[in-house]
């Protein structure tokens, strides 16, 4: 008979939104990267300086298609770090670095050109899928995507976030610049509206919405586009999110919600992901008054 080298009883796996560090609850922080070398600095100091303890928090990265040294540079902050040993300066539980190409590259011009978009977001489900696959372990209770080039947020992001007490929940990503203007970023967290259920009903099944567009309005109403005068706990419902910086109760990956590659309710990706998640009974929140900053890219 094979042995059974460990038990785990996920029955006791928790995720408590005003008790999880008492709990030692475990975070799986998960960026896929392509060509981040430049970002690399900033989202290690912003991570390392959050208040969660580095020592219940594990990171993970899917490298994908990258032309610049992201792997070498990512190598070297995670050796920097890990090799920390001062109590003040704790290490994170682990650190996994995964590659995975799909041999599928877009110029800057190209990135965000409107047609391309359904292709290049099932790509990024995929990468997002396969990241989840290869980290996710039985010990972990709450699952942050983030953004590499993410550039503020608050060092409580993790507590604050957990205390929505939502099985995903977003805050409201904005565009870092230099004017300090207000300025949306993260259009991919919404609400349908009356209008923007109209416009589906004759839709093609395979057809996917796109935010940001002018060749397909949606009539969503975007977060970015409510009221950022609340209170930072202030919450919404939404049906569709980014992925700047969500987090998710880890059960929600666990029972089988992935980020859909295909055409899920008019969606793929992160949205598709809101939708999916939705389906099967869980909660979508944002905090429209919690601001996070994404930097602006050429």
């Amino acid at each position: 008979m094979k042995k059974i080298n460990k038990f785990v009883n996920l029955n006791l796996i928790t995720s408590s939104s005003k008790s999880a560090q008492k709990n030692k609850e475990r975070i799986l922080v998960l960026t896929p990267l392509k060509d981040a070398e430049p970002y690399l600095d900033r989202y290690f100091e912003l991570l390392d300086r959050t208040t969660y303890p580095n020592h219940l928090i594990s990171l993970a990265f899917l490298v994908s298609d990258s032309s610049d040294d992201t792997i070498a540079s990512l190598e070297y902050h995670v050796n920097q770090i890990q090799s920390r040993s001062t109590w003040w300066n704790s290490k994170f539980e682990s650190v996994k670095i995964f590659k995975k190409d799909f041999e599928f590259n877009l110029s800057n011009e190209e990135r965000h050109k409107y047609d391309l978009q359904p292709r290049r977001r099932s790509i990024m489900a995929k990468s997002r899928n396969w990241l989840l696959s290869a980290a996710l372990t039985p010990d972990i209770s709450w699952v942050a995507w983030v953004d590499v080039d993410v550039v503020d947020y608050p060092t409580t992001i993790f507590q604050d976030l957990m205390s929505a007490d939502q099985d995903v929940v977003v805050p409201n990503c904005l565009l870092n610049r230099d004017d300090n203007e207000f300025w949306a970023y993260d259009k991919n967290n919404w609400q349908e509206t009356d209008a923007s259920w109209k416009i589906q009903e004759n839709l093609d099944p395979d057809f996917v919405l796109l935010e940001g567009y002018y060749e397909f309005p949606t009539y969503r109403y975007l977060m970015v586009d409510m009221p950022t005068e609340v209170s930072l706990d202030y919450k919404v419902p939404l049906d569709g999110v980014g992925a700047t910086f969500t987090l998710v109760k880890a059960h929600v990956h666990r029972e089988g919600a992935i980020f859909p590659p295909f055409t899920y309710q008019h969606q793929v990706e992160t949205e598709g992901f809101a939708k999916v998640a939705k389906s099967m009974g869980f909660s979508v929140y944002g905090l429209p008054g919690y601001i996070i900053y994404h930097v602006q890219n050429q």
